[in-house]
């Protein structure tokens, strides 16, 4: 009944900002960018600078939504762009090989897998990259970007200095097979949550901590609620920037690539921006605290090899040999 609800919202929502009905300039291309992250993290700065872009032309008229404004919700607001939408997600290879059972979507998200954010750039061009593609498009959904969104790391009321410093604590963390399996393997309680709910969950102790990226910790205001910040760097996160298949079939071939071209060629600038941008999130975060913030560098090989075997067992249920495959595209 719930889902329901935020749904038939959701649709009252996308009627009134995104469709130019009984308001705005029907002659200019319609878009909502909506996103859960906070205003000053890299992938809402990443969403603000493409909208200007797109509005400078003068055939658009662009929102954004940060911080959850729209909804806090990433998944219902994937499938209302899959159901006609004027919106542009930012979800995650994770969530979406969940939501639209691709599982060998998620060797992208798998931990301990994809170390290096240039490796991005070469990603579109490979074939495995091209049959996900084909894959969300045949369910609606089509997928323009992937953006370097910074590594997940643990951030804590209590210190977390090793592995055995996670057992039984209660994480936010994704909801879906990788975010299940890595909680498994680590050994924490996985608490599954709208992202714009970690900070009140923390401060009502129903969360002793979270995993999570940099900028967005930052933007959350994490430091003000959590005393420890563990660099695992467990999953190299990226912003897959998708939209529904009913948006572009609006738009002519020559706005169609337009489009696509701005968001990817953004995205490429600001996975630079985040990754050149996280050091400094870290270095912070024990400036910004209370004073007593402790930043942990970890043994990562005990982390990896306590998740090793969710690759022998196949929680993600992909397919064998993905790993070397894409590799190989990737000329790695």
């Amino acid at each position: 009944m719930k889902k329901f609800l935020l749904m038939s919202v959701l649709t009252l929502v996308a009627g009134s900002f995104v469709f130019a009905s009984g308001g705005g300039d029907s002659s200019k291309i319609q878009v909502v960018f909506a996103g859960t992250e906070g205003d000053t993290s890299g992938q809402s700065r990443m969403m603000k600078e493409t909208a200007d872009i797109l509005n400078k032309t003068g055939r658009y008229a662009v929102k954004v939504y940060t911080a959850g404004s729209l909804s806090g919700d990433t998944d219902d607001l994937v499938q209302q762009a899959k159901m006609g939408g004027n919106l542009v997600i930012p979800s995650d290879p994770g969530r979406l090989a969940s939501q639209f059972q691709i599982p060998d979507l998620n060797i992208l998200m798998a931990p301990y897998v994809l170390t290096d954010y240039t490796i991005l750039q070469k990603l579109p061009d490979t074939e495995l990259y091209k049959t996900w593609q084909a894959a969300l498009e045949a369910q609606g959904v089509v997928l323009l970007a992937d953006m370097f969104n910074g590594f997940r790391n643990f951030y804590t009321t209590k210190d977390v200095t090793k592995l055995a410093d996670l057992k039984g604590l209660r994480i936010r963390g994704f909801g879906n097979a990788v975010g299940n399996a890595l909680a498994k393997y680590l050994g924490y309680a996985q608490t599954t949550m709208n992202a714009t709910d970690i900070y009140s969950g923390i401060q009502a102790k129903s969360l002793d901590g979270c995993e999570i990226q940099a900028s967005t910790a930052d933007s959350y205001r994490l430091y003000e609620v959590t005393s420890s910040l563990a660099l695992t760097k467990h999953y190299m996160l990226q912003s897959s920037f998708v939209c529904g298949k009913a948006l572009l079939d609006k738009l002519d071939d020559t706005e169609k690539a337009f489009f696509i071209k701005t968001v990817s060629d953004t995205a490429a600038k600001y996975s630079k921006i985040i990754a050149d941008e996280e050091q400094g999130y870290y270095d912070s975060y024990k400036s910004k605290g209370n004073g007593k913030t402790k930043i942990n560098t970890v043994n990562t090989k005990e982390f990896s090899d306590a998740v090793a075997p969710l690759y022998t067992n196949n929680d993600l249920k992909m397919t064998a040999g993905l790993k070397a495959t894409l590799f190989k595209q990737l000329g790695i």
